[in-house]
């Protein structure tokens, strides 16, 4: 049997911290006017990601839309050759994907929605006249709370900015809101904490 690999067991102050965090550097350097937040993992983030990038002066929001994505999942309507290799769509902007158009969007976990996205702005943008897409073009950038220090599945185009909260070996992440007793999750991050003390 192979050996599991090392836990890695953040609290929510602990990704809280993180996220805002890298806030500081998002708002400085990409400064989103929309938040994109892909269930599963991005709701949480997204929404710590919100507060931190509310205009300190108007307290004016960002907007966070909600798309949802399935890659190893077994859905109605997918082949056994579909999961894990195809993403598939399970809730989506729809026709108003012409949202994006003009934006600056960050996307908060998973890379490959980058590519699903601009396909539909790409789509949006022909239906503009010729001299009016480049003004109309989204910006994107991707938002994940820990980015593991491996070779990705796919890579991303050079001009999409890409922040993390923290760089972190390849390890077994085990996020608090993916647990039903967030006391032992909790207990045991403390202890994980007190071992690399010794």
């Amino acid at each position: 049997m192979p050996e599991e690999p090392p836990h890695l067991r953040p609290t929510y102050n602990e990704i809280h911290e993180l996220i805002g965090a890298a806030s500081v550097r998002i708002a400085a350097e990409f400064k989103p006017d929309m938040i994109i937040a892909i269930g599963g993992g991005g709701f949480f983030p997204a929404r710590v990601l919100r507060t931190f990038l509310t205009h300190p002066t108007t307290k004016r929001n960002i907007p966070i839309q909600a798309i949802g994505l399935s890659l190893y999942e077994s859905l109605p309507d997918t082949t056994a050759e579909q999961v894990g290799s195809e993403v598939i769509r399970t809730q989506w902007l729809g026709p108003e994907s012409k949202v994006l158009l003009g934006r600056r969007a960050l996307i908060v976990t998973l890379h490959y929605a980058v590519a699903e996205l601009q396909k539909d702005v790409e789509r949006a943008l022909e239906e503009l006249p010729e001299a009016e897409r480049e003004a109309a073009r989204t910006k994107f950038a991707i938002f994940v709370v820990h980015n593991k220090l491996k070779a990705k599945d796919g890579d991303l185009p050079a001009d999409i900015p890409y922040y993390a909260g923290a760089e972190v070996e390849d390890l077994w992440l085990d996020y608090p809101w993916e647990t039903r007793d967030i006391r032992e999750h909790d207990r045991l991050a403390a202890l994980d904490r007190e071992a690399k003390q010794t």
